[in-house]
């Protein structure tokens, strides 16, 4: 007999990987009744660990945004690792251009673009004053509204210069990934990272497994559109099924 704390967790894993669950088939699954599997969902849910929704479940979703320096005192050593690892799919030749998303992950992967021979476009405050400082790249910064909480320049002119140009590579960043896609909480940032999607030759996605399985407001890319992700060693092998069987390269830094 499964105890309640094992089925909990295996309602989690599940959660996860499929994005939503029901009462009515969880119940089936575990051959219990609806009532248990809902005191399962409620107690997974006060604990914050999921989303209760009628019939069912989904991920845990914060509204509350974090600022970017919480971002980038999270995580530090595994961002790290990331940016090292995602800068193995920098471009080489005649001045290739690379387009580098706003986050604390994308930062990181600043010091690996000098002496490289690079054009730099970057929506990110912080990406392009780190990448001066390097004296060894040309940068561009798109036109918009900076974003005060992530720094970055969004909205219709972002939008509509990123579209006329046509980058080797980006780098973009997330703040949740998934069944449902690749997500981030503010539309406006959402259009902007969507934009750098369709304007990529190839897209790479950098983030940490603590973004497998959340998922945030505004889906910016649907699975299909990324070529590769690079996240940290402790991304789930679910995860990796999930994002292999929708073509994208996934890499554990």
């Amino acid at each position: 007999r499964m105890y309640a704390e094992e089925r909990q967790q295996e309602i989690l894993q599940t959660v996860e990987h499929e994005g939503r669950v029901s009462v009515s088939a969880l119940a089936q699954r575990f051959a219990v009744a609806t009532e248990t599997i809902r005191r399962d969902l409620d107690t997974l849910s006060s604990l914050g660990l999921l989303t209760r929704v009628h019939g069912g479940a989904i991920p845990s979703r914060s509204d509350e945004e974090p600022d970017l320096p919480t971002r980038l005192s999270t995580n530090t050593a595994a961002k790290r690792r990331i940016a090292l690892a995602a800068s193995a799919f920098l471009p080489s030749g005649t001045k290739p251009t690379v387009l580098v998303d706003a986050g604390s992950t994308t930062t990181e992967l600043v010091p690996h673009l000098a002496d490289r021979g690079l054009r730099i476009v970057t929506n990110a405050l912080p990406v392009a004053e780190a990448a001066l400082a390097l004296g060894t790249v040309d940068i561009e910064i798109p036109p918009g509204s900076v974003r005060g909480l992530t720094h970055a320049a969004v909205g219709v002119d972002t939008v509509r210069a990123l579209s006329r140009i046509h980058p080797d590579v980006a780098f973009i960043g997330c703040n949740g990934m998934g069944p449902d896609g690749i997500t981030t909480p503010d539309p406006d940032e959402a259009a902007t990272k969507s934009a750098m999607v369709r304007a990529a030759s190839r897209c790479i996605v950098v983030a940490d497994s603590s973004k497998a399985g959340q998922r945030q407001l505004v889906t910016f890319a649907e699975l299909g559109e990324i070529d590769v992700l690079v996240s940290d060693t402790s991304l789930s092998d679910a995860h990796v099924s999930l994002f292999e069987d929708n073509g994208i390269e996934v890499v554990r830094a």
